[in-house]
C-alpha cells in the first residue's frame, strides 16, 4: 500500500469499543493525546457508559449487536477522520503511547499494533496469556504474521480497514483483521505498550478461565 500524507493529531480518532465502562473511562478519556477525537461505541451498557463519556467530550454512537467486533466496526463506519486507532476502555492500556503507533504509518506501515508488556507488579492472567501464545504462534506458523500479542490497541487508515472487509463480529474481529490485512500485502509493524490492571469495572474476556476459553474458541475459528 502507498503511504499517504503525515499524520497530525487532528486526522486521529481514537475508536472504544465499551461494555460498562463508566468507572475506568474518565481516567482514560482524560489521556487521549492533544488533538486526537475520542469516539466512544456503547455497546449495551447499562452503568451509563454513554452520558460518562459525553461528559468527559467524546463522541457516542451506539452499537445494539452485541460483540468486539460489532463495537469496534461501528466506531471504524462513524469515524470521520483518515487515520483511526483502537482501545479498549478499561484503562488496562495508556492512550498516551498511542502516537508511536501512529508514527508508523510515515513510515510505510499499514497496521501498527501494540504488544503488551506487564507493568512492574502486574500479572496477567494465565489462562489469557496461554490463549494468547497459543494464537500467534498459529498466525506466525500458518499465516506468516510477525505478531506476539492480540493487543487491543492498534492504529491504521481508516479507509483502507473498512475496505478489507473484516467480517467477523465477536472477540475474533482482531485476529480476521490481522489475517486479512497479510493477506492483502499490508505493513504490520508491533510495538511494546505497558499493560497495567483495568481501573474499574469488570473484564469481559481475560477476567475468567471461562472468558479466555471462548475467546481463544472465536480465535482459532478464524486462523484454523
Amino acid at each position: 500500500m502507498t503511504n499517504l500524507l503525515p499524520v497530525d493529531s487532528s486526522r486521529v480518532t481514537v475508536v472504544l469499543p465499551c461494555l460498562n465502562e463508566a468507572e475506568s473511562l474518565p481516567g482514560v478519556l482524560e489521556l487521549i493525546p492533544d488533538g486526537y477525537r475520542a469516539l466512544v461505541v456503547d455497546n449495551n451498557s447499562t452503568d451509563g457508559t454513554a452520558d460518562v463519556a459525553r461528559r468527559y467530550g467524546a463522541e457516542v454512537v451506539a452499537e445494539s449487536r452485541a460483540g468486539y467486533g460489532a463495537a469496534v466496526h461501528a466506531g471504524m463506519v462513524a469515524a470521520s477522520t483518515p487515520i483511526v486507532a483502537v482501545l479498549d476502555g478499561d484503562g488496562s492500556l495508556d492512550p498516551r503511547e498511542l502516537p508511536k503507533l501512529v508514527e508508523e504509518l510515515d513510515r510505510g506501515v499499514d497496521l501498527a499494533v501494540g504488544r503488551r508488556r506487564c507493568s512492574p507488579g502486574v500479572r496477567w492472567p494465565w489462562h489469557a496469556r496461554l490463549g494468547t501464545q497459543v494464537v500467534c504462534w498459529r498466525l506466525r506458523q500458518r499465516h506468516r504474521i510477525p505478531v506476539h500479542d492480540i493487543a487491543p490497541m492498534r492504529v491504521a487508515r481508516r479507509d483502507a480497514i473498512v475496505g478489507l472487509g473484516v467480517a467477523d463480529r465477536r472477540s475474533g474481529y482482531p485476529l480476521e483483521l490481522l489475517v486479512r490485512a497479510a493477506a492483502a500485502g499490508w505493513k504490520i509493524a508491533e510495538h511494546d505498550v505497558a499493560y497495567g490492571t483495568r481501573t474499574g469495572g469488570k473484564s469481559k474476556v481475560s477476567g475468567s478461565v471461562r472468558g479466555s476459553f471462548f475467546a481463544v474458541l472465536d480465535f482459532w475459528r478464524v486462523i484454523s
